[in-house]
């Protein structure tokens, strides 16, 4: 009764209900680092994805929210206990390809190969179709839209990897802001931005949640549900609640900016988060 009381007083004063994703991987296996960490050597690094995956979902469970996890293959096929615990607590099960590769640097077959991959991995694990993806680092653009045509054969009925922002590896900055179809009918949840001085501003989530003060966050979140009366697509990855994460000293300076910026604060922040603004999973069945 009292989860229900909060989200009708949630829902009263911000009546927009918004779609909360969480993308599963482990700190090592973040495009950041991938210029110093081989795949080959994943099974050699300290995993922490399940420990951090659960401390995400007792906060979840704190606030009755449930969200779409878009779970690497590699871990889902290591940990397959992860993925129906996430499953068994009512959360949806997305595909977040198998090597956490970014889709442009793999050609069509290549990507075709990961993603059944994963997606079969997924779908054991929990008995039932996965029928959405998001790309490793948002890595469907411009170059890599030959990618929608492929998940739309593999089975997949959207996709949430387009993010309309100029950025320096990934982004479709002319792509629309909020949900729409693309041409093969394969529906699109595009990351959420915010309209500013003729270009789209990031507020929804990952490293930007992190940099920015939550209160600036929050503001921009608003102004998306009460003045265009839009729900937003926020994002986050365990990684980011981990302050004790091994840090890699090797990456490049501007990598290790991004990555460990602010993690001591993450938790508190999304405690925040779910307290201010209404959630689901990404729908996965769209007329």
């Amino acid at each position: 009764m009292t989860s229900l009381l909060f989200l009708a007083y949630t829902l009263s004063m911000n009546p927009v209900i918004n779609y909360l994703t969480i993308d599963v991987e482990d700190y090592f296996q973040v495009s950041a680092f991938e210029d110093i960490i081989r795949p080959m050597d994943w099974d050699g690094m300290e995993h922490r994805v399940v420990r951090n995956t659960e401390k995400v979902l007792a906060i979840l469970a704190e606030f009755d929210t449930k969200a779409t996890f878009f779970i690497v293959g590699w871990v889902a096929e290591r940990f397959p206990q992860l993925v129906r615990a996430i499953h068994a607590q009512g959360h949806s099960i997305g595909c977040h390809s198998y090597w956490h590769r970014k889709v442009y640097d793999l050609s069509p077959e290549e990507f075709r190969q990961d993603t059944a991959q994963a997606k079969s991995i997924l779908e054991n694990s929990i008995g039932e179709p996965v029928l959405g993806y998001r790309a490793p680092s948002y890595s469907i653009t411009q170059k890599s839209l030959w990618a929608l045509d492929i998940l739309k054969d593999l089975g997949f009925t959207y996709d949430s990897s387009i993010f309309p922002i100029h950025h320096d590896t990934y982004g479709i900055p002319g792509s629309p802001r909020f949900a729409y179809r693309h041409a093969n009918g394969l529906f699109e949840y595009p990351i959420s931005t915010f309209r500013m001085l003729g270009g789209n501003l990031p507020i929804s989530g990952g490293g930007y949640f992190r940099l920015f003060p939550y209160e600036f966050t929050r503001f921009f979140l608003r102004s998306l549900n009460r003045g265009e009366q839009q729900p937003f697509v926020f994002y986050l990855h365990p990684w980011e609640i981990d302050p004790n994460q091994p840090r890699m000293r090797q990456a490049r300076w501007f990598s290790r900016f991004r990555h460990y910026n602010h993690l001591h604060a993450t938790a508190t922040r999304l405690r925040r988060l779910l307290s201010d603004f209404a959630f689901m999973p990404l729908p996965t069945a769209v007329a």
